[in-house]
């Protein structure tokens, strides 16, 4: 049986496993399972077994990782904020949001080793980790060795595999004679250079697991090699190898076959010995030991020839006997005497001559002789208790008869019966078979497995598998059963659709697992509940058919609060069984109101609340009938329906004092039958795990307060039962009605509110009587419910009544009313409507106030006008009354009395038809009202209409008799601005007086002077309308300038007795032009021509910038209509006439790029350069040019004329200009510019400025060294005049002091004198002249436009006539700087710039000396001032044209200078924080080999990094002196400082002490200081201490170390001859030795005795030292004495970390002679006895003390440290 969840949930499980045991999961196929489809039980077992290991290993061949589920998981690392806020790693704000799902980063080699070795914390938890971590990466690093080793070994292993195949590949290659196939020629023999048991151990795959053979235990001997891809296969021989050879072949095949060795034919098919029993096996290789030769074959060739033929003889003789014919089926088939296979037919034999090099490829022991039919017994649709039979069929498929032996099955599920033969004697014929019958009694329906050998005489056993094979039912029911969630002590009933989708029926039986196995199925197999508390299943039996469902049903009872879980087991009729897990959970009771809308109510203190409530709810006032709304939302905690309905309540209302509790009998539950709230809804189910909704409304019905408590009832609630319940049968299942939940509820109740908008009422106007006047108004309610409202109606005098007169307003709402007002009696009315409000006693009061009228008549006409009427003449007009009223009106007109007795007759001249009537309502009536003219007069009167019972209405009248009247307005004119031969026109006016049209004509001119005269009169004649005024246009010429007087013009008009006169005068005038002058920004002056002309002067200013356009108009105004011509020209200054008239050419460029606005702003720039040039082309320094000189005045004409002045020198100009118009007499206007600025500057002149003065701009100079060289500009100075001018520079720095405002500057001569090349003052006469001008230098103290103008011309040449005679002047100027030469100069001081032309003067800077306290740079500001003078005379004045001022008088070329000057300071970083210092030992000069001799210098070296941390480069050279040296290879970025005739090219040069170096800005370079050790520098310490030299001192501590100290300075010298320190020290530690004894003394020694006595040498220095050990022969009486000296090493004193050398010196007596005196100083020892006796004494000091120093150890022998041979 099986179901369709059980795969997946095997996977799941066996996932689940893989996870908990291992996180590795292992790749490698088990071991010994033979197939993938059909796994044997010891197959199983083994695979089973590998499983279970392979779950265990470390190192698998391909590792996958698997996560493990870990129940509790570490907190995850916190990663740190990043220090830099740029940073946008953000990892830190992911971990700290996520936690867990964006784990650290897993702690590296570096993080670990730090953290173990910088353990030590006092926290337990840290060190805890710290241990952990220590282990995890010991552990760690251990598998890393095994990977390691286990990798080693491996490729160790594939090394010797792979020369052991070379060398067989070598070998075969002799063997064989050609490469017919490129196939691997040799077994492989990786096996047994591997080590199996390791790997296994590390659990790896091992050959034993892919190889199924064993391994001999002995190897085979080795015989003439021939590789198996050397060998024809069987197929291939079959197709090959010839029939006749056939035969042949496969007999020495047979023969060979018992010989070969199972290893040399595994790959091929020579033998089926692969699935041979292990007894063939095992005969195989006991014939191969049998059969094995010698392994020596040269014997064989050693026979002589004769005994090889007498030995072949005898051996042809033995085979000759066995030669006889045998029967055929005792051979093997398809050999040459066995009988042939009838499958596979023999191979034709080979043709002679070929060579046959290899055996066949199937060998004769491969040869079919019976075969099954069918191949496999199958039985399938078995049932229990039946017997199947199938028969088997076995045919013989060779040509020789042959016998068959069957060995029958091995379980009994399966029987064989006799055989069936075709002949007698169990022999089977070739072609024929044999039938056998098996048998099949199946005892269940699961699957069986068996299998029959046949025997026969070939080497392979015939093996039919017998199978019987029923398909399983397959259920759809999952092995997993949620029943879901029930509460304790209730019964939940599930049922499940249980589904055969497989192809047989099935019986199933469930039972609990610890039932499983039953003693019998009919024991567990009940017709009721399967019960396994808390579970129960039925039913317990069933069966079904394929493709048949049943419902399976299960109780859940729970007992326990949780989940709960049983196994049951299904059992298949088959024999399967299956697990099914039963899942539920019980739960209790828990609700939770979650929400209440609203505010939070609170019980207001000292309020009585409900004893066991558990929620307070307080509603808002309401209004009666009103209903205020509350939603609560209640939360089913379970999962789990439950049923309920609500209840209200009486409160149970006690005063409890603080600490009291209430007791239950106080607890009365009465229901609330007059309460106001209710709940909606108010019974159901609530949903398992959800939120439901209820709404608490709250309609009070009575005007007072309400007080309830609303209980939540759970209906049928099951009561929890104990656990001591064995059986559903034994439990009792009893249910109540449980109060979960309590919520007390107030409420109160308040009035109505009502209000009226508006309050009153009160109708506008008047109302006709009988109509119905409507009017809006609304009535709001402010209350918390809808009001019911009826109003009242008012019938007595008028009608008034509201609509609509019920109804209802909702809360919060206004109704809109209206309110019909009907008047019955006229005038003014006040009402009081009431509307009654339900539920309320008092009314609401409408005031009402309005006002009524009777009928109204109106006239269609406001006015009556007869118009004009001539006298006797009568008029009729007609009007319309009207009754725009609903009401009948009675009605009489007639002219008013009143108006009657103002008249002088009482008689009324109107005749009215109809007078009076009757209009009904809105009615109307014609009345025709005739009047009759009877005298000339102004009719002005008023008609009544008089209205009965209504207001009365009155119509002026007006009317107009008269007859005709025409008349002049002015009887004369005179004609003003009345010129010579010129048409002047006037108007007259022409009036009609009455209204009536008249008719009229103009007559001719009389008069005395009318001859002189013309007029022209338009219109001559024609028809003036009523009270019309004509004008009349008069056109008078005159041809004489006398005055007019006797002039008349006559007009005749019809219906007039006498014409109308009208006189003309004039006085005629002659031609008149006036002249006006508008500058820019100014008011303009204007002088009648002819007069005087002479006050005007057109002055351009006093302050007109240099190469700037200045204008202004010269405005000629005809005062006459006369038409004249004129000219302008000016005297002196004018401009040639085609300076306007030059157009600038066009660039060469496309007409695209020409409409640009760049371009064309660039185009209008030299256009205006090219008008400018040829202004100032006559060379004069200023020009005046009119853009109009000539042309016609006309008449009133009013012509500006633009005049254009401008200058390229500086100067005061004066001209005339000359204006001519018609016969007038020319005017002379005088022309004034004065022009202020400096024509000279360092920039191109190529466009025009509307600034006053052009600023230069600032030279700067940068940053300098302090104290460095002179820095230089040069700065072209370009004229723009036509000019020489002599400049004098001056250069001053600024200073800011405000005592100080002025300057009084004292000349006594010319200020700035001519000077030579040298600097010398020449003598001029004419130098004062100009040059002692009092001007004043400010251009603003003068005006030549107003009239101090001319007078400060006159003051200034009498100011330099004097000025002329005294050669003292005095200059008051501002203060702004000081004069000086130091930081700043101009050379040369003096210059004369060409005029046009350009001359060159250098600027140069000289930096100032800083203080070295000053870090920071120093700005430096100056300006230099260019003076101005003009030697040439006519170039300084031309009396009354122009004069030109200099020296102080005008403003001088000011050069603003610039810089910093900041100290000569490289950045020095050393490779040592504490400083450059050397620290060595004299022992360094001695190699370690000490025969290659001592060194003569050692150099040590240190870097310093120089780093250029400013903006200028600089310049300089490194000094140091011995035993300090900079080497040559010292800068790795160095560069020479340039020469002169040197490139300054940036070249990579070396730096070396006194070479100039150059450092650009922010670059470095490397210098290597050295420390030269010398042996000069150790016999220093032999000094005295007067004679030390400078930086050399000796220091030795009380410990006895003595050392020597070098301290130099390193200098950087710059250019500025400033220098920066770099302190270098070196400190040199000299050897200091000691013996322990100053002499020794070896007493009184016999002959031949030898004494020994030991003295200690000690290094109390930090400095190694050889040492030496000299004897000398010492004779006292005889050359035969000699002292003997013997070395050894031993160790120093226990107290004593030091090391010292013992000698031993021994005395050896030779004679019996005294001995001599010891001499001072021993002689020296040979080089063979210092090279035997030298020993090296390290530094380690010694705890002894009191031992003598070695220098003043004098005695027979004396000891010789190598410092000491140095010094």
């Amino acid at each position: 049986m099986e179901t369709r969840g059980s795969k997946g949930r095997r996977s799941a499980e066996s996932a689940t496993y893989e996870c908990v045991e291992s996180t590795w999961a292992p790749t490698s196929r088990p071991a010994g399972s033979s197939s993938p489809s059909k796994p044997t039980p010891k197959s199983s077992r083994q695979s089973s077994r590998a499983y279970s290991e392979g779950f265990h290993c470390s190192f698998p061949a391909r590792p996958h990782r698997v996560t493990p589920l870990a129940p509790h998981p570490e907190p995850q690392l916190l990663r740190l904020r990043p220090s830099s806020l740029r940073t946008q790693e953000i990892s830190h704000l992911l971990t700290g949001v996520f936690r867990n799902l964006y784990s650290a980063e897993v702690i590296g080699e570096d993080v670990s080793r730090s953290l173990i070795k910088a353990r030590g914390s006092e926290n337990a938890r840290h060190e805890e980790f710290v241990d952990e971590l220590q282990q995890i990466r010991e552990l760690y690093k251990q598998r890393l060795d095994e990977v390691e080793m286990l990798e080693k070994h491996i490729i160790q292993a594939r090394a010797r595999a792979l020369a052991e195949k070379e060398r067989a590949v070598t070998q075969a290659r002799g063997q064989v004679l050609e490469d017919l196939v490129k196939l691997p020629p040799v077994k492989t023999v990786f096996r047994w250079c591997i080590d199996s048991q390791l790997l296994q151990k590390h659990h790896l795959i091992c050959p034993e697991d892919y190889y199924s053979d064993t391994v001999p235990f002995c190897s085979a001997p080795k015989g003439i090699f021939l590789p198996g891809c050397s060998k024809l296969t069987f197929s291939c021989e079959k197709r090959s190898v010839p029939k006749k050879e056939l035969n042949k072949k496969l007999e020495v095949s047979c023969k060979q076959q018992l010989v070969k060795s199972e290893d040399e034919l595994d790959h091929t098919v020579d033998s089926l010995s692969w699935d041979s029993t292990p007894k063939v096996k095992q005969r195989t290789r006991e014939t191969v030991k049998k059969a094995s030769r010698a392994k020596n074959k040269n014997w064989m060739n050693h026979l002589r020839v004769p005994q090889r033929q007498l030995e072949r003889l005898l051996l042809a003789r033995m085979e000759s006997r066995n030669h006889f014919l045998k029967n055929p089926r005792f051979f093997p088939p398809n050999t040459p005497y066995g009988g042939k296979s009838l499958l596979f037919p023999p191979k034709k034999a080979a043709q002679r001559g070929e060579f046959q090099s290899v055996e066949p490829e199937q060998s004769c022991t491969d040869t079919p002789v019976f075969l099954a039919k069918p191949s496999i017994g199958f039985f399938t649709d078995y049932e229990i208790g039946s017997v199947y039979e199938m028969v088997i069929a076995l045919q013989n498929t060779t040509s020789t008869s042959r016998y068959l032996r069957v060995l029958p099955p091995s379980t009994p599920h399966f029987a064989l019966g006799l055989g069936m033969f075709p002949g007698k004697g169990g022999m089977v014929a070739p072609g024929m078979t044999c039938q056998y019958v098996v048998q099949f009694v199946p005892d269940c329906l699961g699957d069986f497995d068996d299998f029959i050998l046949v025997e026969t005489q070939s080497t392979h056993t015939l093996l039919i598998p017998l199978q019987a094979r029923r398909p399983p039912p397959v259920l759809t029911l999952s092995p997993v059963l949620d029943c879901g969630y029930c509460l304790i002590g209730g019964v939940k009933l599930t049922r499940f659709i249980c589904k055969n989708v497989g192809f047989s029926v099935g019986k199933f039986c469930i039972m609990p697992k610890k039932s499983w196995p039953p003693p019998s199925f009919r024991a567990v197999a009940t017709f009721g509940f399967v019960e396994q508390l808390p579970f129960g299943i039925w039913p317990s039996v069933f069966e079904l058919a394929p493709g048949y469902a049943t419902l399976v049903e299960v109780l859940f009872f729970p007992r326990s609060l949780g989940k709960a879980e049983q196994t049951f087991i299904i059992v298949c009729d088959n024999c399967q069984t299956q697990e099914l897990v039963i899942v539920g959970t019980g739960q209790l009771v828990a609700l939770d109101l979650i929400y209440i809308s609203g505010e939070k109510s609170q019980p207001e203190p000292g309020e009585l609340t409900d004893l066991t409530a558990q929620h307070f709810i307080r509603f808002e006032p309401e209004n009666l009938l009103s209903t205020a709304r509350k939603q609560l939302i209640i939360r089913n905690a379970t999962h789990v329906e439950l049923a309920f309905h609500w209840q209200i309540m009486k409160p149970n209302l006690q005063p409890l004092m603080p600490g009291e509790t209430y007791s239950m009998d106080s607890i009365k539950y009465h229901p609330d039958r007059e309460t106001a709230f209710s709940i909606v809804p108010e019974r159901g189910v609530l949903s398992p795990h959800m939120d439901h909704e209820f709404i608490l409304s709250f309609s009070p019905h009575e005007l007072r307060d309400f007080h309830s408590v609303l209980q939540m009832v759970l209906e049928e609630v099951p009561e929890p039962i104990g656990s001591e319940v064995e059986s559903l049968e034994d439990s009792s299942y009893s249910v109540d009605d449980v109060i979960v939940l309590e919520i007390e509820v107030r409420g109160s109740v308040e009035p109505f509110q009502v209000l009226l908008e508006p309050y009153a009422l009160i109708i506008p106007g008047e109302n006709y009587i009988g109509i119905n006047v409507k009017k809006d108004f609304k009535m709001w309610n402010n209350s918390k419910s809808p009001i019911r409202y009826m109003w009242g109606k008012i019938s007595d005098c008028h009608i008034i009544e509201v609509e609509p007169c019920t109804g209802v307003i909702e809360p919060s709402e206004v109704g809109d009313f209206e309110l019909n007002f009907t008047g019955g009696v006229p005038g003014p009315t006040s009402q009081d409507l009431l509307c009654e409000i339900r539920d309320w006693p008092s009314p609401v009061v409408l005031h009402i106030e309005a006002a009524f009228k009777g009928p109204v008549l109106v006239i269609n006409v406001s006015a009556l006008q007869f118009g004009l009427l001539r006298l006797g003449q009568k008029a009729t007009t007609s009007l319309e009354i009207q009754n725009i009223s609903q009401l009948p009106a009675r009605w009489h007109m007639r002219e008013s009395p009143v108006c009657l007795e103002e008249r002088p007759g009482d008689v009324s001249p109107f005749n009215i038809e109809p007078s009076s009537g009757h209009l009904h309502p809105l009615g109307e009536c014609r009345v025709d009202i005739t009047l009759e003219a009877l005298h000339c007069q102004h009719l002005q009167t008023v008609l009544e209409l008089q209205v009965e019972n209504g207001a009365w209405s009155y119509l002026p009248v007006y009317a107009e008799v008269q007859k005709p009247h025409v008349y002049l307005q002015s009887s004369q004119v005179e004609v003003s601005n009345l010129y010579l031969g010129v048409p002047t026109k006037a108007t007259v006016t022409l009036i009609n007086g009455t209204l009536l049209p008249t008719r009229f004509h103009w007559g001719k001119l009389l008069g005395h002077q009318a001859n002189f005269c013309t007029v022209t009169v338009s219109p001559r004649h024609g028809l003036l309308g009523p009270s019309e005024e004509c004008q009349i246009e008069l056109e008078l010429t005159t041809h004489t300038q006398e005055e007019l007087t006797d002039l008349a013009l006559p007009c005749h008009v019809s219906g007039m007795k006498k014409p109308l006169v009208l006189g003309i005068s004039g006085k005629p005038k002659g031609l008149q032009v006036a002249i006006a002058i508008s500058m820019e920004g100014s008011d303009s002056s204007t002088q009648q021509w002819p007069g005087y002309p002479n006050k005007l002067c057109l002055d351009f200013g006093s302050t007109v910038p240099l190469r700037t356009r200045v204008n202004c108009q010269l405005i000629l105004t005809n005062c006459s209509p006369i038409q004249t011509p004129f000219t302008l020209k000016f005297e002196y200054f004018g401009s040639p006439p085609n300076s306007l008239s030059k157009k600038t050419s066009l660039p060469d460029m496309p007409p695209a790029l020409l409409k640009t606005a760049r371009i064309r702003e660039h185009l209008a720039k030299r256009e205006q350069l090219d008008f400018m040039e040829s202004m100032l082309s006559h060379g004069k320094g200023a020009a005046f040019f009119p853009h109009v000189s000539e042309g016609m005045l006309g008449a009133y004409q009013r012509l500006s004329i633009d005049i254009t002045g401008c200058a390229n020198m500086w100067g005061e100009y004066w001209d005339n200009l000359v204006c001519t118009v018609g016969d007038l007499p020319p005017a002379v206007i005088p022309v004034h510019m004065a022009v202020v600025g400096c024509p000279i500057s360092s920039l191109r002149t190529t466009y025009y400025t509307a600034d006053q003065f052009q600023k230069e701009p600032v030279i700067r100079f940068g940053t300098q060294v302090s104290g460095g060289d002179t820095v230089t500009r040069t700065l072209r100075l370009n004229n723009s005049s036509p000019c020489d001018i002599r400049l004098d520079w001056e250069t001053y720095v600024p200073e800011d002091k405000e005592d100080r405002l002025v300057e009084l500057l004292v000349f006594y001569g010319p200020p700035f004198p001519l000077r030579d090349q040298a600097g010398h003052e020449l003598v001029c006469p004419d130098t004062p002249e100009g040059s002692l001008s009092l001007w004043s230098p400010s251009p603003s103290n003068a005006s030549a436009s107003s009239p101090e103008a001319a007078s400060s011309v006159d003051d200034s040449s009498s100011a330099s006539s004097r000025a002329a005679e005294n050669f003292i002047s005095v200059i008051l100027q501002e203060h702004e700087g000081v004069p000086s030469d130091h930081l700043y100069c101009v050379s040369p001081k003096q210059v004369v710039v060409p005029a046009g032309g350009s001359s060159t003067i250098h600027v140069s800077l000289t930096p100032m000396v800083l203080s070295p306290d000053i870090l920071h740079k120093v700005e430096c500001t100056g300006y230099a001032l260019g003076f101005m003078s003009l030697d040439d005379k006519m170039e300084r004045e031309i009396p009354g044209k122009r004069r030109r001022l200099q020296d102080f008088a005008v403003r001088p070329l000011r050069l603003d200078l610039h810089g910093y000057v900041r100290l000569a300071q490289l950045s020095v970083e050393l490779d040592y924080d504490s400083g450059m210092e050397f620290r060595c030992q004299a022992s360094d000069l001695i190699p370690e080999q000490p025969c290659s001799g001592v060194l003569s210098e050692l150099v040590t070296t240190r870097h310093v990094k120089l780093t250029n941390t400013t903006e200028i480069p600089h310049y300089f050279r490194l000094l140091v002196s011995r035993p300090f040296f900079v080497s040559q290879d010292g800068a790795s970025r160095s560069r020479r400082a340039p020469g002169p005739g040197r490139k300054q090219a940036c070249e990579e040069e070396t730096a070396s002490s006194g070479e100039p170096l150059v450092l650009r800005p922010q670059e470095n370079m490397l210098v290597n200081v050295s420390f030269s050790l010398s042996l000069e520098l150790l016999s220093y310490q032999k000094l005295p201490a007067d004679q030390m030299l400078p930086g050399v001192d000796i220091r030795q501590s009380a410990s006895g170390e003595k050392e020597m100290e070098f301290a130099q300075d390193l200098l950087l010298e710059y250019t500025n001859q400033t220098t920066q320190v770099v302190p270098l020290r070196a400190i040199v530690a000299v050897p200091e030795l000691q013996l322990s004894a100053s002499w020794v003394d070896f007493g009184t020694c016999f002959v031949n005795q030898e004494r020994v006595r030991e003295v200690c040498l000690m290094n109390w220095s930090g400095c190694r030292s050889y040492w030496t050990v000299l004897m000398g022969a010492v004779s006292y009486t005889s050359p035969r004495w000699w002292w003997k000296a013997c070395s050894a090493r031993r160790p120093a004193p226990c107290s004593s970390g030091a090391k010292a050398l013992t000698t031993r010196d021994t005395c050896c007596l030779t004679s019996s002679e005294a001995l001599p005196t010891p001499q001072p100083q021993p002689s020296p020892a040979p080089p063979s006895l210092w090279n035997q006796c030298e020993h090296r004494l390290g530094p380690p000091r010694s705890s002894w003390n009191g031992g003598a120093p070695f220098h003043d150890l004098v005695s027979a022998w004396a000891l010789h440290t190598m410092s000491s041979e140095l010094m």
